[in-house]
């Protein structure tokens, strides 16, 4: 680990990480002539410790921890070879890269143990993981002055099946050959020729390139299974969304009913989404890749074959179209429940303003008949208390007719009748008026 500069601000703490990053998978260096065996395997299930105890077995590596493996890259001194391990999100590699005779390389290309001796037996074949890529890679020295014999001499190797080739580099300088079919003994075979004096960097980044071609090849496929299984629900989904979009139309058809049915359509889509977009979304980042380094190799055409870029495209592009189609479509199909969702709810908006002016027409009546039924009692309680206060201005003037005044009783009371109902119905308009004006 580095000390604090003097000379620099103090590192963010993932400076040394984020800078290392670029270093952590450096090129292998492959001389002429040698075997490259190549196995790829998905990492679910798989343990750290599951990893560092097959690891463990190999020569002086049993003193290998799991702290170890969280670099995610090793690379291991074996015989006159070397193994390189990498973990990667989904999927974990073993390369191991092997220098040999001419001969030991010629013999690999027919038997696929030849080369595999640097290793303890049953090793490659316990690997826990559940293997998507195995090949072996035979790197041949030719000087690439005759091409139709070289092509010859590959397409007998690999049992005159039709080949792919390609001439890589700015200057042509190696030929990668493959017939990309899956031997009996599990592996793809491909044949890299090179002139005898090219370097083992440029070897070395010619091998990963192929390698890595493949590899993310049949990791953009992945998603091609996904998109077959699922394209059959979203038929029947959009179907059933189509026929929910036309019973909305049809004001017979309950709200419950269709909001029922449409809350069980989003779940199913909603779940489809969750469960497929990543792998969708990894799909789209393993083609990127994969164009990416058919660009690295800067391929040339060979005359009377598909170069590898050709032949990856021509069968590639199809699956990715097909991904790409269904992962639309699930993002179309979610867009479409969402408007009818919206659609929906309008409707129920719509049948609930009804119904809620249909209550206040019947609240606005109710209330009018209060009104007049009221005004009725309010006459008849004006009555009433005249009547009451008439009783009280009679029982007055009797007393005082009793007490000697010459009043008569019965006059009194008739006289008074209409000034009394006059202030009761002025006393009852102010209460009226001051009711009002506090509500108001």
């Amino acid at each position: 680990m580095l000390t604090q500069s003097p000379f620099i601000p103090a590192d963010d703490a993932l400076r040394l990480t984020l800078h290392n990053e670029v270093h952590s998978r450096p090129t292998a260096e492959v001389s002429l002539p040698a075997i490259v065996h190549y196995v790829a395997v998905f990492n679910d299930g798989v343990t750290s410790e599951q990893a560092c105890q097959h690891l463990q077995q190999l020569p002086n590596m049993a003193g290998l921890s799991a702290d170890k493996l969280h670099d995610q890259f090793i690379q291991i001194p074996i015989a006159n070879g070397v193994l390189k391990w990498e973990k990667h999100t989904e999927f974990t590699r073993y390369v191991v890269y092997q220098t040999v005779t001419a001969e030991k390389a010629f013999e690999a290309i027919s038997q696929p143990a030849a080369g595999l001796e640097i290793l303890p037996p049953g090793w490659l074949a316990s690997i826990p993981g559940r293997t998507f890529v195995a090949a072996r890679v035979m790197i041949l020295p030719d000087p690439l002055t005759d091409m139709q014999s070289t092509l010859n001499a590959a397409r007998q190797w690999l049992g005159q099946n039709p080949i792919v080739a390609s001439l890589i580099g700015v200057d042509g300088h190696s030929l990668a050959v493959s017939d990309f079919l899956i031997d009996e003994s599990g592996f793809e075979r491909f044949l890299i020729f090179a002139p005898s004096g090219s370097s083992a960097t440029r070897i070395g980044r010619v091998v990963q390139r192929v390698l890595e071609v493949e590899t993310y090849r049949m990791m953009a496929l992945r998603g091609l299974p996904v998109a077959k299984a699922l394209s059959p629900q979203l038929t029947a989904a959009e179907k059933q969304l189509a026929s929910m979009t036309v019973l909305l139309e049809d004001k017979d058809t309950p709200d419950q009913k269709l909001l029922d049915e449409l809350i069980s359509l989003a779940a199913r889509v909603e779940q489809a989404t969750a469960l497929n977009f990543y792998r969708f979304s990894a799909t789209r980042a393993y083609d990127a890749i994969v164009s990416q380094r058919i660009t690295e190799l800067r391929e040339k055409p060979v005359v009377g074959t598909q170069t590898i870029g050709e032949f990856m495209r021509r069968r590639l592009s199809p699956a990715i179209a097909t991904v790409a189609s269904t992962s639309e479509r699930l993002m179309s199909l979610a867009e479409r429940v969402s408007r009818t969702s919206s659609m929906l709810r309008t409707r129920v908006d719509i049948a609930a303003e009804d119904q809620n002016q249909a209550f206040l027409e019947k609240l606005t009546r109710g209330q009018a008949l209060q009104l007049r039924m009221q005004k009725t009692v309010e006459g008849l309680s004006i009555a009433a208390i005249s009547y009451y206060v008439v009783s009280l201005v009679l029982y007055l003037a009797k007393a005082a007719q009793g007490a000697g005044f010459p009043v008569k009783p019965e006059i009194a009371a008739g006289i008074s009748i209409p000034f009394v109902i006059f202030a009761v119905w002025r006393l009852v308009r102010r209460i009226h008026k001051r009711l009002n004006k506090e509500l108001t």
